[in-house]
């Protein structure tokens, strides 16, 4: 029905129908809420139909993006090994980062972790060893919080870590048991052990005035060039790694104060979770050939609607500006050739926001592979 529906406005914005066809067109858009029409299918302001949105090429556009945060080369993938604590497989490593890890000796000059070989496995190969903690890191959530952050402090203090934020992260085999975790890590280490890290990203949304006056607006933001990863780059409004002793909801309204200054009661009343997309990936290590690290990462969506009035503010200095985007201008962006990027991860976050509000027919080619490789983590 959609794309007739495409076809059709497509054939009015050119005067190229007759009136027959434009009464059936009448009656068939009398049928959906106007709000689809407006907000759905990119209606510009002028009501004229962008036709951006019916390009073949934006398809294999947001597939590229998303393919972009889901890169792990075969032979790393070949060759990882689980991180395990208590029989729960809490992350991925490869063997030149866990033999470094092992290499390392604690305050007692006794290692923290080992490689043992795995019950599964015969061969005494890499890829048949799991890395764990000994037992000098003790077997409670303190004594393995301090045991595992004396060896990425080390890690730290000869630049091997960078970025060090001193923010606790939970780790734990998912999402449920992130309450009573294993042990707490440094955000800047966590995927050092390739252990799932949670985030909360949050789409800003100004809706038109009325049904009829344009189409939804997203706020963007521009990251500091002082930042450690992707300076410079585009961003969400809001957007922030789950600490550990916060609900997600505590977390966005948090979050929204500290980056954007949108003020807790602004954000409780116009915010809706909106599910979740995850991705793995690889960093190679710049310096020092196959000792990069896994990235995996589940990242809950939530959708804030804000009045047309309200102008964010830089609260923390991790932002240079803010500014609104058109969907025309987000689709724009997929190009693998757009000079000025949103940051990876982001993509995909905005890209489920595309599928979920109607932008994307459910009847072009590849939506389903879309739906599909937006989750291609671990989503636990």
């Amino acid at each position: 029905m959609l794309p007739y529906l495409s076809a059709m406005l497509h054939l009015v914005s050119i005067k190229a129908v007759s009136p027959l066809m434009l009464n059936s067109l009448t009656h068939y858009t009398r049928q959906l809420p106007s709000r689809l029409l407006s907000t759905s299918l990119g209606v510009a302001q002028n009501g004229s139909v962008s036709d951006t949105w019916y390009a073949p090429a934006l398809m294999d556009h947001m597939l590229y993006r998303i393919r972009e945060c889901n890169e792990i080369p075969d032979h790393v993938q070949q060759c990882l090994i689980d991180f395990q604590v208590d029989g729960k497989i809490l992350g991925k490593v490869t063997p030149k980062v866990a033999n470094r890890l092992c290499s390392i000796p604690s305050a007692s000059s006794a290692s923290i972790f080992e490689l043992t070989q795995s019950a599964t496995h015969i061969s005494p190969t890499a890829s048949e060893h799991v890395l764990t903690l000994t037992e000098a890191a003790g077997h409670s959530l303190e004594s393995r919080t301090a045991a595992v952050a004396s060896v990425m402090k080390q890690l730290h203090n000869t630049g091997y870590i960078t970025g060090w934020r001193d923010e606790m992260y939970p780790v734990a085999e998912c999402f449920d048991e992130v309450s009573k975790p294993v042990f707490l890590i440094e955000r800047a280490a966590a995927s050092l052990l390739g252990v799932l890290e949670y985030g909360v990203h949050v789409n800003g949304l100004v809706l038109p005035k009325n049904e009829e006056s344009g189409h939804v607006k997203m706020w963007m933001a521009r990251r500091s060039k002082l930042k450690s990863k992707f300076p410079g780059l585009l961003d969400h409004i809001v957007a922030g790694g789950q600490p550990a002793g916060l609900s997600l909801m505590e977390n966005v309204v948090k979050e929204c104060f500290e980056e954007a200054a949108i003020p807790p009661e602004l954000t409780r009343r116009g915010v809706k979770p909106a599910g979740a997309i995850s991705y793995a990936n690889y960093s190679p290590n710049l310096k020092m050939d196959d000792e990069g690290v896994i990235n995996r990462v589940v990242l809950f969506c939530f959708d804030l609607i804000l009045p047309e009035d309200f102008i964010p503010k830089a609260n923390d200095g991790e932002v240079e500006s803010f500014f609104t985007w058109g969907l025309d201008d987000i689709a724009h962006s997929m190009d693998p050739n757009c000079s000025d990027p949103i940051k990876p991860n982001c993509y995909l976050v905005v890209i489920d926001y595309l599928m979920r509000s109607g932008a994307i027919s459910p009847d072009s080619q590849k939506y389903l592979e879309i739906l599909r490789t937006l989750r291609s983590g671990s989503c636990i």
